[in-house]
């Protein structure tokens, strides 16, 4: 799909009379990491999963985090859907979400973030600085394994391989001019003083074992927007949807329906 000169890919599909919600992957994935609740959702919503900026066939975007906001939130109205979307993000995804809703509060009508925040602490900027050096030295595949252990608690990948394999080889396969910019503007990143003005519903929620960004960035945002609640999936880490999609979707559908 054109946006303006560039291009950002996805897929659509699901319930065509249905609320419409754009899923945001995480930094270390790409959108098939919804591909484990796209069955249930598309049942109810109209659900269009879209490659961030730099991910899939999507064009990459230059600048810090706001350009990508940007860039999602004119993919997002070039679908001209008749009812403002939900947006649902997850990781990084999360941020670009959080960040769209920030720069473009008329585009959404509810939010569901998960396992992000507003801020990361000096030692969470810290792990997005030296995954950027280590990549520049080893590249993407060097670091895989830091990766996998950042979306996955241990005990959840040796009992899932064929999942871990699969999602290891998304992972090395992201642009890495992306990979650092995002490192880049995580480390750095600060929304917490852009909180207060936020008005639309959101429902954020926490891996429990989540060691990318603790349940209590998670908490810290809900805390700090005016009408958002907090819910932490036990037993889960980074990336919720893929490691247990029915217990999320339980977390999840009274708000989005």
């Amino acid at each position: 799909m054109a946006v303006g000169a560039d291009s950002v890919s996805g897929r659509v599909g699901g319930k065509t009379d249905g609320t419409p919600i754009v899923l945001l992957h995480s930094l270390l994935a790409d959108a098939s990491s919804f591909d484990r609740i796209i069955g249930q959702l598309a049942q109810t919503h109209r659900v269009l999963m879209l490659n961030l900026p730099g991910f899939g066939a999507s064009g990459r975007v230059e600048g810090r985090l706001e350009a990508v906001a940007d860039r999602v939130a004119a993919a997002i109205e070039a679908f001209a859907f008749t009812t403002k979307p939900i947006l649902l993000g997850n990781g990084y995804g999360g941020f670009v979400a959080l960040l769209t809703a920030i720069r473009h509060p008329a585009l959404a009508q509810k939010l569901v973030l998960a396992d992000c925040g507003a801020a990361f602490d000096e030692p969470g900027r810290a792990a997005f600085r030296g995954m950027s050096a280590n990549a520049k030295e080893k590249g993407l595949t060097g670091i895989a394994d830091i990766a996998m252990r950042r979306l996955f608690a241990p005990e959840f990948q040796a009992a899932n391989p064929a999942l871990i394999a699969e999602r290891r080889e998304r992972f090395i396969a992201v642009d890495p001019a992306t990979f650092h910019a995002a490192c880049a503007a995580l480390s750095s990143l600060d929304l917490r003083d852009q909180l207060g003005g936020m008005k639309v519903p959101t429902l954020v929620m926490a891996g429990e074992h989540d060691e990318a960004t603790p349940p209590r960035m998670s908490e810290e945002l809900a805390a700090g927007l005016p009408n958002a609640r907090f819910h932490l999936l036990r037993g889960c880490a980074h990336v919720p949807q893929l490691q247990d999609p029915d217990l999320f979707m339980s977390a999840i559908r009274s708000f989005i329906d």
